[in-house]
């Protein structure tokens, strides 16, 4: 893990906080690695202020997952602060603009926030440190390789003598960065590793901190939007006149041409008049669209002559048609809402030639380059003011909610104007999870071995809807998170044929929280539990033989199981499912523990999660993060659905769209596995192994296998 790293021309040093003494320090990736941003250079600036107080700049997201709080701790630890005094801010998409994007990607997603800034931050970290001590060591005019730096403070070991960071920032500003520095190896880290506290959550529990939702601005206008109820469908005629008269009704705004906005002087006021707002929509022909001809036509991909091939090892068709014995089983999700607690909501203000806007957002690039294409002008006349996000699971990576905000504020020159999304429109107009369906096939010789798998997907791409150019030949790869080669488990099958009949309807779909792995670890996680009982053996042990050249995976899943007590007596009534997984950089598994009682009712007593994701950064973040993954991942599991009727979705409040409450959640517990040499995701991992590991735990429980989902829809009683 210790290495040099070079700093060439790249890096550089600013002297932004020098006026107060301060020192601000900029670095940037190696070359090797700004290249593979497309020359863009992934940047992050610290300060360090005369009263020790030392300013993080973050440049991705916070939304509760940690983020922020993970890359300062990184930082921290490479400069030996002492964490009382670290602090961190948002640094603004316009001067990752001004800097020639020295910021790189600010996109938060995919669970990379963390893993794919560490080791630039830690660069800058270190390179920080050195400054502080070649500024320490001129002062006492000693060599550098005397000092040593701690908890904000450098030493002078031979003598004691020792300055503070806040006294060294102004004559370490002035110094040249060195061309290369050494970051620390893991067993020299002090913070990283450790559960310091976030730096978020005392500003979020005192209200201190401001969401999009809560900007207020000098004289601030509210709007509320209506879109058509059909996706496809076009605005057709209003009359504003109807509303012209209303209390605190300034304008009636088209956006384009299937979206209507009211401003107003109070958000209700707006949100009222455009109730009363006489609007007439031309649903077009995907008015008829519902939810059984979506299943039909997924049910049709299943057998499809024509999919996009995404593994394939050995010969399927042939070790199939010889298997001793055979295994089919068919499952399906429903598309999911990401149901963020926050709706949609921008604040934007056009004066004279300039938008400026305030908004959670999951990529701060994309949104000043949203505003920019809404409002007409160049990315150099927006301001972007970045809040956390009260929830995003990828549903804030998408900006039509900035872009709505800006064409309005077009209207209403001079006067900021707040945008809120109802919660009708936030769940009626997202961009969901994939409705999928999937048909495994295994065959197993006479020992009760597996000697070809199958998995036939069929259901909508992410990438054909939102990035067709990301499709690779005709190929979504996105589909098969989890399932491709570098990612399948289940490496001692000798055959493997998996594929993608892509059906897509009209209906809208983006990233959800763990993308396609969450489907795709349900169906196989089931699946293979299936066949292990098909072949009369224990599920854990059945897995266990499948997966002799997965030893990462392995050991996280026989962690998780031996946490668990699998094998060990349960309380009556009590029965226990495990599932696993590999996706987003780390190797996941659970163990879930429930009860059905002769009703049907299901109780989850206790859920045992397993991870490797590489390197820790913070264990506590990652405990929280395994819990808010469950919640998420278990209520589509057993609530959560988005349905069809008359080419609009039915569900528009948490009352028809449920997720789990405080009562139905379970114990947790964390387990982690961490194997170092990598640096893996957290969050979007984890998700996937909460669903199957329950689903698991119902057959043992009842002996019914549930297929389709979410699990509402089915009878889990005995009476």
């Amino acid at each position: 893990m210790s290495q040099t790293m070079q700093l060439g021309r790249r890096f550089f040093l600013t002297t932004a906080a020098a006026a107060g003494g301060g020192l601000s320090l900029g670095w940037s990736l190696p070359e090797a690695a700004a290249q593979s941003t497309a020359g863009a250079e992934l940047s992050i600036w610290a300060v360090i202020q005369p009263d020790d107080t030392t300013i993080v700049r973050i440049a991705r997201s916070e939304m509760g997952q940690g983020t922020l709080t993970g890359l300062a701790q990184l930082v921290a630890d490479e400069l030996d602060a002492d964490w009382r005094f670290v602090k961190a801010e948002y640094v603004a998409p316009e001067v990752n603009l001004a800097n020639k994007r020295a910021w790189g990607d600010m996109s938060t997603g995919g669970s990379r926030g963390i893993r794919t800034s560490v080791e630039y931050v830690r660069k800058g970290g270190a390179v920080a440190r050195a400054m502080l001590i070649e500024a320490a060591a001129a002062k006492w005019s000693v060599p550098a390789t005397e000092c040593s730096a701690a908890l904000s403070v450098v030493t002078h070991t031979p003598t004691g003598r020792r300055l503070r960071y806040g006294e060294l920032a102004a004559e370490a500003a002035k110094l040249t960065p060195p061309t290369e520095v050494k970051v620390k190896t893991p067993a020299e880290w002090k913070l990283i590793g450790r559960g310091v506290k976030r730096l978020d959550t005392a500003d979020k529990l005192s209200g201190k901190t401001v969401y999009a939702i809560d900007v207020q601005l000098p004289n601030m206008v509210n709007a509320a939007i209506a879109q058509c109820p059909v996706f496809g469908g076009k605005l057709k005629s209003f009359d504003a006149t109807k509303i012209a008269g209303m209390p605190g009704v300034h304008k009636v705004v088209q956006l384009d041409d299937s979206t209507i906005a009211v401003v107003a002087d109070k958000w209700y006021q707006a949100k009222t008049a455009l109730a009363a707002l006489p609007v007439v929509w031309d649903e077009g022909p995907n008015a008829s669209v519902d939810s059984a001809q979506i299943d039909a036509l997924l049910k049709a991909g299943l057998d499809a002559k024509e999919a996009a091939l995404g593994n394939k090892q050995g010969d399927f068709d042939a070790a199939f048609a010889s298997a001793a014995k055979k295994v089919e089983a068919v499952y399906g999700t429903q598309f999911q809402n990401h149901a963020t607690l926050e709706p949609m909501t921008c604040t934007a203000k056009w004066d004279d030639g300039k938008i400026e806007i305030w908004v959670g957002s999951q990529n701060g690039d994309a949104s000043l380059a949203a505003a920019a294409e809404a409002a007409g002008v160049k990315l150099e006349a927006v301001k972007v003011h970045k809040h956390h996000l009260g929830g995003g699971f990828g549903r804030r990576g998408q900006q039509d909610y900035v872009r709505q905000a800006v064409t309005i504020a077009k209207q209403m020159p001079g006067r900021p104007v707040k945008l809120i999304w109802s919660r009708e429109e936030d769940m009626q107009h997202g961009f969901y999870r994939p409705i999928t369906q999937c048909r495994l096939t295994a065959g197993m010789d006479a020992q009760g071995n597996v000697t070809a798998l199958r998995a036939r997907l069929s259901g909508q791409s992410i990438l054909a809807y939102l990035a067709p150019q990301r499709m690779v030949n005709g190929v979504d790869p996105v589909a098969f998170q989890g399932w491709n080669k570098e990612e399948f488990g289940y490496t001692a099958i000798p055959n493997v044929l998996i594929d993608h009949a892509v059906r897509n309807t009209h209906v809208p779909v983006g990233f959800w929280r763990g993308v396609n792995t969450n489907q795709n670890a349900l169906f196989m996680e089931c699946f293979i539990d299936e066949v292990a009982h098909a072949a009369g053996k224990d599920p854990l042990e059945f897995r266990r033989a499948l997966m002799t050249k997965n030893p990462k995976q392995l050991a996280v899943m026989n962690a998780a199981a031996e946490k668990a007590g699998w094998g060990m007596p349960l309380p009556k009534g009590v029965f226990r499912g495990i599932a696993q997984n590999t996706g987003f950089g780390s190797f996941t598994a659970a163990v879930a523990e429930v009860s059905v009682s002769p009703k049907g009712e299901l109780k989850i007593h206790r859920m045992v999660c397993a991870s490797d994701c590489g390197y820790v950064v913070n264990p506590e973040q990652v405990a929280m993060q395994v819990e808010g993954s469950f919640v998420y991942g278990l209520s589509s599991v057993l609530f959560s659905k988005i349905t069809i009727d008359k080419g609009r979705v039915m569900q528009g409040n948490f009352d028809d769209y449920q997720v789990m409450r405080l009562v139905e959640m379970p114990k947790v517990e964390t387990v982690l596995v961490p194997s170092g040499g990598f640096w893996g995701g957290v969050g979007e991992p984890t998700i996937a192994v909460a669903g199957p590991a329950v689903l698991n735990a119902i057959f043992a429980a009842t002996g019914k296998r549930i297929r389709a989902l979410p699990l509402g829809s089915n009878d889990l009683g005995s009476t």
